[in-house]
């Protein structure tokens, strides 16, 4: 975030939330319908490490996916049935203004028909081409450095950066995602990984896991 968040946002309790996003979609159905678009955006989080596995690890109970704060009114263009909700701190402004979207860095695709929630999408910052990690500006790196592909064209975040920002709060999950993953990473991704870890988390107990 970038600025304090303004006023007017609702707070949704854990059991609705979990009722409104039961309808997540699917990496493939929002890369079918962000195909050509002119923005470089993956998806992110615990999906991104299942498309570098090659297969579902555990079920998910949304979608997110990144793109650059300028280019998100690109995006969002591609979905104009549906409503983009900002989110930050628990709470979620229905269809956010210029405001709200600059004191956040989150915005829920929803159906206004059904109410449901379909991805999330992450506003990242950049400096033109350059994606800036929000976990530390140090970290800058060009999209096509951290942007892979399955064999079917869906982009995903290197498994590098998605576990670096589930260090931070290393939930079970978190934990489960690095230790399903961690066998898969090649010497050069793991120095890699303990690198930016020791950078934005030094003393992570994941450094251990890496050098071992």
């Amino acid at each position: 975030m970038t600025e304090p968040l303004p006023p007017g946002g609702t707070w949704i309790g854990d059991e609705e939330l979990v009722a409104r996003w039961a309808h997540a979609w699917r990496p493939e159905q929002v890369a079918e319908r962000l195909d050509g678009v002119g923005v470089p955006w993956c998806v992110a989080a615990g999906w991104a490490l299942d498309l570098f596995r090659g297969e579902r690890s555990r079920p998910h109970g949304d979608l997110e996916i990144a793109v650059p704060t300028a280019g998100f009114p690109e995006v969002r263009d591609r979905f104009a049935e549906y409503a983009f909700d900002a989110v930050g701190s628990g709470l979620v402004w229905p269809r956010a203004g210029a405001d709200v979207l600059a004191a956040t860095h989150q915005t829920w695709a929803r159906d206004p028909a059904s109410g449901q929630f379909l991805f999330d999408v992450f506003r990242e910052p950049h400096d033109g081409g350059t994606w800036i990690c929000r976990r530390d500006v140090r970290l800058r790196l060009p999209y096509d450095a951290i942007v892979e592909r399955t064999p079917d064209g869906v982009p995903y975040l290197i498994p590098e950066i998605v576990l670096l920002f589930k260090a931070k709060a290393a939930r079970p999950k978190d934990r489960a995602d690095f230790e399903g993953v961690l066998p898969l990473l090649d010497a050069t991704r793991r120095e890699v990984l303990g690198e930016w870890l020791g950078l934005a988390h030094p003393g992570h107990p994941w450094l251990e896991r890496l050098a071992g």
